[in-house]
């Protein structure tokens, strides 16, 4: 069956390069409410919804989320029926599939697994592939402080195109198209580790590099189809964020944006571009950087509007009231009993540390959302003001853009709603700077 989010997809690429000002926003998140969240959202919208997820979060071992492409899929697919949002809207995306979470192994056996992964991401539903082979392995050759051989890449994201060439072939129809993306960005995926005084962006000829060898070996592996089905390039536009700093977009580069029209059918794909302002993300559709990706800016959201709701949960019942739902407290005490995801990341003082583990714009706390114990404190928390309604004087304080979306009837006083709210003021900025709505504030 034809999938109307696939066309729709390549629609816009064409409207992209064509300089029509046309993008997309690709949703990375494994949190239940920013996808319920973004989901109403598109609906509003009327646009298509791109959500993928990444190869350490979802892979045929259970990855972080502890679910495989399938089981991913169909989370996905469950949420987006109780939002009644369509299915034939829904795109899906696999980030940085290669052998990035099996970095430690000998190629050979890190490459055998990333082909397995690929081909359960196919077999799931996944129709926006990512072929990610940049990184060393434990066996490879070569300076670690530069780049993997090119040449290398390339030859590894082929064997990997193959691989979801033939899956796909096995079992769906004909009457659709895997699409592709190569490459992939300067920093870490998920912010900056540390602080930098400015982020480069790629260089146009790289940019031509990357690609004249990439198609070299497609060619040479007679992959001519497969690659006229590369539609975005991975680079590294200039954007970047770490705890509490946010390198704005600059439009200093005009020849990085001039150079990619030169290759038929392709854009850029931009990963890190959460916190820029939406002035800034416009830019960068206008640039032809046609794909942006935002993820820990969606789940910073999330966390804003539930330490919002926290905090008048305990200005209306007061601090003596016995069953607060402690959710901040219990957040940073399972956040301590379990630092493998935020240990890495964080660094200096305690004192510092105990500020970026609430306030980090790396926003590592997504992590810890769906352990129990939060989840109770949240369910509490949601209770309590439920049963104990905001007074409209203390959502201004607190949530002021909530309190007008309350004052002008689009939400109820209800702390899901709040939360939905929240989310979606991100959410409606790449909407409204990929051109997916209206100028009109929601």
């Amino acid at each position: 069956m034809t999938n109307d989010a696939d066309n729709i997809f390549l629609d816009i690429i064409a409207k992209n390069r064509k300089g029509l000002a046309k993008g997309i926003y690709s949703i990375c998140s494994a949190n239940q409410e920013v996808l319920e969240a973004c989901f109403r959202q598109a609906k509003d919208d009327d646009s298509i919804i791109l959500i993928e997820s990444t190869s350490n979060q979802v892979n045929q071992f259970g990855g972080y989320t502890n679910m495989k492409p399938n089981d991913f899929v169909g989370w996905v697919h469950s949420i987006r029926a109780q939002t009644g949002f369509p299915g034939e809207k829904l795109l899906l995306g696999g980030d940085h599939l290669g052998p990035n979470a099996w970095q430690l192994l000998p190629a050979k056996e890190a490459m055998s697994r990333a082909m397995v992964l690929v081909a359960d991401y196919v077999k799931a539903g996944y129709t926006k592939i990512h072929l990610d082979t940049s990184m060393f392995c434990s066996d490879d050759a070569g300076d670690r402080s530069q780049p993997l051989s090119e040449d290398i890449v390339a030859l590894r994201t082929v064997s990997l195109c193959k691989v979801a060439e033939e899956t796909f072939k096995k079992y769906f129809s004909l009457d659709r198209d895997l699409i592709y993306i190569i490459g992939t960005e300067v920093p870490v995926p998920g912010g900056a580790r540390s602080k930098e005084d400015a982020v480069n962006a790629t260089d146009p000829d790289d940019v031509s590099a990357t690609i004249d060898v990439f198609k070299k070996h497609f060619m040479e592996a007679g992959m001519s189809e497969a690659w006229e089905r590369v539609k975005a390039l991975v680079v590294q536009p200039g954007v970047e964020f770490g705890d509490d700093q946010v390198f704005g977009y600059k439009r200093t580069t005009p020849f990085l944006s001039d150079r990619i029209l030169k290759y038929n059918n392709l854009i850029y794909e931009a990963h890190s571009t959460d916190y820029q302002s939406e002035d800034s993300l416009k830019a960068m559709v206008e640039d032809h950087f046609g794909i942006l990706k935002v993820g820990p800016w969606l789940t910073f959201a999330y966390r804003e509007a539930l330490f919002a709701l926290e905090t008048m949960e305990l200005e209306i019942l007061g601090k003596n009231y016995p069953y607060l739902s402690g959710l901040s407290a219990t957040l940073e005490k399972i956040m301590i009993k379990m630092p493998e995801y935020w240990e890495p990341y964080y660094h200096g003082n305690e004192n510092e540390k105990t500020f970026k583990r609430k306030y980090s714009f790396s926003d590592r706390s997504r992590y810890y959302w769906p352990n129990s114990e939060v989840g109770d404190a949240k369910k509490k928390l949601y209770q309590n003001l439920i049963k104990n309604k905001i007074p409209l004087s203390l959502l201004s304080q607190f949530m002021p853009e909530e309190f007008y979306q309350v004052c002008a009837g689009h939400i109820p006083v209800h702390p899901q709603d709040l939360v939905y709210s929240h989310i979606r003021r991100v959410a409606g900025i790449y909407a409204r700077a990929c051109g997916l709505t209206s100028n009109e504030e929601r």
